[in-house]
């Protein structure tokens, strides 16, 4: 497919006439596999620790009523602390810090339970590097489903449904790691 004879163009002094474009190809395979780790995460501590950090959120609220009011948009910010496991039966723990609407604490299990704050659930690391998360409150269920496209781009979709197969709220938020915390 590559050719490793130099290319040559009309113009002189044009990059590609002096490159070869397979050297190319190589260098730039080489330098992009000698940075891969495993990504995405394969285990569920690692998983908990790349969502460690300062995060600027971009969310999509969506909620089924009969106002026209269905749809908003919200910008917020949130810090993520991750804990490692500390007892046997632990994966980790993460406590996500909202300005102005308070602390929120999960703890992974190795049963496949989680514990927010007060609630229990369920959460599964899927094939595809996905984390899902399950919560049943009262008459609905809440589901999440957490990914990264890359380290510092994570994905959440969010949706709640009723007993009766009613939809709920539905959310979906992007969320870019901060590199630095503004001044």
């Amino acid at each position: 497919f590559f050719s490793s004879r130099r290319r040559h163009t009309r113009l002189q002094g044009d990059w590609s006439s002096d490159v070869c474009s397979s050297d190319l190809v190589l260098r730039f395979a080489r330098v992009l596999f000698s940075r891969v780790t495993a990504f995405p995460p394969g285990d569920i501590s690692s998983f908990l620790e790349l969502c460690a950090g300062h995060w600027l959120s971009l969310r999509s609220l969506m909620e089924p009523n009969e106002d026209e009011q269905w749809h908003a948009s919200q910008r917020g910010e949130l810090h993520v602390v991750f804990a490692a496991p500390v007892q046997a039966d632990a994966c980790g723990e993460l406590t996500i810090h909202l300005p102005d609407q308070g602390t929120t604490r999960l703890q992974f299990h190795t049963d496949h339970t989680v514990r927010i704050n007060t609630i229990s659930g369920r959460w599964v690391l899927c094939g595809d590097g996905s984390l899902e998360l399950e919560v049943k409150q009262g008459n609905k269920v809440v589901r999440e489903r957490i990914w990264f496209s890359k380290p510092n781009l994570r994905l959440r979709c969010t949706l709640e449904e009723f007993s009766d197969g009613a939809p709920g709220r539905a959310s979906f938020s992007s969320e870019i790691r901060r590199v630095q915390r503004p001044a």
